[in-house]
């Protein structure tokens, strides 16, 4: 299905002065004195609009992607925080409709957002630019309201008298009950083009549909001419649902471990319109002293949104103090279908509990179903009223979302859903959706105008400083015991990643010396080290590879400090080692929990240490033991056909992963192939030169190794795509750790003499600022981030390592196994242009 024909529309005259604008930055290669605001959005031709970023949209899916929501921060953009100019969007001639919201409900408008449809295998290249002037009125799409009556008086519970009025925030009477005339359908209402919702701002706590026989907005007219009108069937559609005691469709509130219990004890209640737009609409509710249960208090404040075009409402619900067994919940109406999506997948995928049947007032078929990320569902259960997933707050806040197909709802592209089978349909693609957003490639002239400087020794130092500052600001300090992973959302811990960050600026501070540096390596790492050598945070008896990582930085620390805390530290680490359970060829199993497994991750998780270690520690390093790995490693996990490695091997081929005959993956991933570079380049620093035998064995791998990856460098960019061998198939992208990797690996292998540099240094210059072009995005407010980074990559455990797999994973910015490789990389490529110069 072809939802464009792009190919016989012409580029207009704002296109023609975008490219004009590109060109210009692209020639002269330097940052103008200008203000941040100014840089990301630079001076245009009379009449003509300022160019802002450009951006191209992919479908991942086997199936159209119809309204689409797009947000994008100020702050990716490059622009100031409350940006007020209008913003247009263009895609060729045509402008989208666009909206400023301010998503997180700060009271600042922090972005933008916009829909798109993207047919199956289609690209979108949209132009982004600051407006002369705010762009025509379109049609509302979404609406968000809340309406109290004003002019009468209250008789006990009930208000009488007087008219209903619009107001943008509401505090609660304490008079005000279910069934008090006083808020107009009892309480906020949101809605969509598609359909409607409303919430009961009382005790019960329920939420409802309004089902919609028209795509125009219609919660203005819902209930102006009395409470029980809307029950009955109108021009608009009507109330479709009964919520009796349950918490209705998508509704929140505390599993006691046999029933749900509502938000109904609560001390007071605030509800805030905070967006009420074109495109996108939300309300805010504060439930004040909610006492869940006896001797538990806490404040709850949840946030619903709505975007056109589509039925799901997001929420997001944070309460003041821990409180587990957080649910949604489903009304669980008699004579319908239980409907539950795959719970055996990975954790950062979405999936659903819902119900299906003729449960609406009218007698139609009604679907509805609450969907959230795997991680966070606990269980699903039911009690007598209710379908419920208990879910697992992260950082206090859980975050779902809820729908409801209504088969009399208005006639539309999206439906309606009249079958359990379409409604089951309609569930598996929402699900995928949010599990795969639409590919982006941004492009901002705040980050072309500094990204298409010439490449030197110098500049290449200057972007490690920016970002390691920039993430010293944002979450470096963060990482030391007792702090929190804001990327995770989970207490820090004694992890790769941490190791991984901290040997990132300990090797900056090498070559460019600042207290800063220095200080945030022992303020992080000496917060692990306790003065008798235990590891907080660190358990042994886990047989965990990823550990060992982090003890890299500490085998530096004890050769600066020869600390004895330190040196016990180590040994608990190589003590690990010893004991870590091992395949059949004695390679280390990457954890007690992935039993005879190897993964190319565990190459580089554990043999640098070991090499160090026994270099450091041993008279005669045991050179064979580190070696062992990268032999098992060479022979077992590479494609001889291509000379590619898959990401892990099964020994006793059980997994549900691997090949039942070799017992391989199936994919070359390519932060895998990542991990084994580095790890070849850097277990070399620790194997004394007189093991002439042993070097060799591993510069013939760098050297086999080396036009391998360069072959599938992506050759319009430099850099590698998550899949290395499948540029361009569906859902595959631009993947920024695997391409820092491997940009240190070349960088660290010319420096070293490793690798020829008649050869490959053209290629590692290519690989470096492909990083710069592709994934460094600069922020107004002059720090930097790095885009377009796969967070976790693992196997088992519902990770069933299909390519479907690989896609779904998140895809972040400033991720530590992308940040730290980006310093170093930086690092390598300063001391290879300086020996150039």
């Amino acid at each position: 299905m072809k939802l464009f024909d792009q190919s016989k529309s012409k580029l207009g005259l704002n296109a023609i002065a975008f490219a004009l604008t590109a060109a210009t930055l692209a020639a002269c290669g330097e940052k103008a004195a200008q203000s941040p605001e100014e840089t990301a959005a630079p001076a245009a031709e009379a009449g003509k609009p300022s160019a802002i970023a450009t951006l191209e949209l992919s479908n991942p899916s086997a199936f159209p992607r119809l309204d689409e929501a797009v947000y994008l921060s100020y702050y990716e953009l490059g622009l100031k925080a409350g940006f007020a100019s209008p913003i247009a969007v263009w895609n060729q001639a045509e402008q989208i409709p666009v909206q400023a919201i301010d998503k997180d409900t700060d009271g600042s408008k922090d972005g933008i957002i916009f829909t798109v449809d993207v047919a199956v295998d289609e690209t979108l290249k949209l132009r982004i630019a600051k407006a002369d002037a705010p762009a025509d009125s379109v049609a509302k799409r979404t609406q968000a309201e809340i309406s109290h009556k004003v002019g009468g008086e209250w008789k006990e519970r009930e208000y009488l008298g007087g008219s209903f009025q619009n107001v943008s925030n509401l505090d609660v009477p304490k008079e005000h009950t279910d069934h008090s005339w006083y808020i107009r359908y009892e309480g906020p209402g949101i809605e969509s083009d598609l359909v409607g919702y409303r919430v009961y701002l009382d005790w019960r706590n329920g939420f409802d549909i309004f089902g919609k026989s028209t795509q125009e907005p219609v919660l203005q007219g819902v209930g102006q001419d009395g409470f029980d009108s809307y029950h009955e069937p109108a021009d608009w559609g009507m109330d479709i649902l009964k919520v009796g005691s349950a918490v209705g469709v998508g509704g929140y509130g505390y599993w006691d471990g046999e029933k749900v219990i509502r938000v109904s004890d609560v001390q007071d209640w605030r509800a805030e319109i905070t967006e009420n737009g074109d495109l996108y609409s939300a309300f805010k509710i504060d439930y004040l002293g909610w006492k869940p249960v006896e001797g538990v208090a806490t404040d709850l404040s949840a946030q619903l949104s709505m975007h056109a075009g589509s039925r799901l409402v997001e929420v997001n619900a944070k309460t003041s103090e821990e409180l587990d067994n957080l649910i949604a919940g489903i009304v669980n109406h008699k004579g319908t279908e239980l409907i539950v999506g795959d719970m055996d997948i990975t954790g950062h995928a979405y999936t659903y509990i819902g119900t299906y049947g003729p449960q609406s007032l009218d007698g139609a078929n009604l679907g509805m179903a609450v969907l959230a990320k795997r991680k966070a569902i606990k269980e699903t259960t039911s009690d007598e009223h209710n379908q419920v997933a208990i879910l697992k707050p992260a950082d206090k806040e859980v975050q779902y979302y809820f729908v409801a197909a209504w088969a009399n709802e208005v006639e539309s592209r999206h439906g309606p859903i009249t079958t359990k089978a379409e409604f089951e349909t309609y569930l598996e693609q929402e699900a995928e959706k949010l599990t795969m957003p639409l590919r982006q490639r941004l492009t901002t002239a705040a980050s072309a105008a500094e990204t298409e400087q010439p490449l030197s020794a110098d500049v290449a130092l200057d972007w490690s400083k920016r970002l390691a500052d920039s993430e010293l600001e944002r979450k470096t300090l963060d990482y030391r015991f007792g702090g929190y992973d804001h990327i995770r959302k989970r207490p820090s811990y004694f992890e790769y990643t941490t190791g991984m960050v901290m040997q990132a600026y300990d090797e900056l501070n090498q070559v460019a010396p600042e207290a800063r540096y220095a200080d945030a390596v022992q303020t992080v790492m000496g917060s692990f080290v306790n003065e008798d050598g235990s590891i907080n945070g660190y358990v042994q008896e886990k047989y965990n590879i990823d550990s060992i990582r982090a003890g890299t930085m500490l085998l530096r620390m004890y050769e600066r400090n020869n600390d004895a805390s330190y040196k016990k530290a180590v040994d608990t680490l190589f003590e690990q080692l010893e004991h870590h359970p091992r395949t059949s060829a004695g390679a280390f199993w990457h954890k007690k929990r992935y039993p005879y497994q190897v993964w190319l991750d565990g190459v580089y998780m554990g043999i640098p240490f070991l090499a160090h270690y026994e270099q450091l520690m041993h008279e005669k390093p045991n050179v064979d033991e580190v070696l062992a790995e990268f032999k098992l490693v060479n022979e077992v996990l590479k494609d001889p056909e291509t000379g590619l490695f898959y990401h892990a091997w099964d020994e006793k081929r059980q997994q549900e992963w691997a090949n039942k005959e070799s017992g391989l993956s199936g994919y070359h991933w390519a932060r895998g192939m990542g991990w084994l570079a580095m790890a070849l380049v850097d277990v070399l620093d620790f194997i004394p030169e007189e093991n002439a035998e042993q070097r060799q064995y591993l510069l013939d791998m760098i050297a086999e190794i080396a036009p391998v990856i360069e072959k599938y460098q992506d050759p319009e960019t430099g850099t590698w795509w998550q899949i290395i061998d499948k540029p361009g198939e569906r859902g595959n992208y631009r993947e920024s750790t695997a391409s820092t990797m491997f940009t240190y690996f070349y960088a660290k292998a010319l420096n070293q003499g490793y690798l020829p540099k008649d050869k490959y240094l053209a290629t590692a210059k290519k690989a470096y600022q492909g990083l710069l072009d592709e994934f460094v995005q600069v922020h107004a407010d002059g720090t930097i981030s790095i885009t377009d980074m796969c967070q976790v990559a693992g196997l088992g455990f519902g990770r069933d390592g299909s390519y479907e797999y690989y896609m779904s994973e998140p895809i972040y910015d400033d991720d530590p196994k992308g940040t730290a490789p980006f310093i170093t990389s930086g690092v390598e490529m300063y001391k290879l242009l300086k020996s150039e110069s």
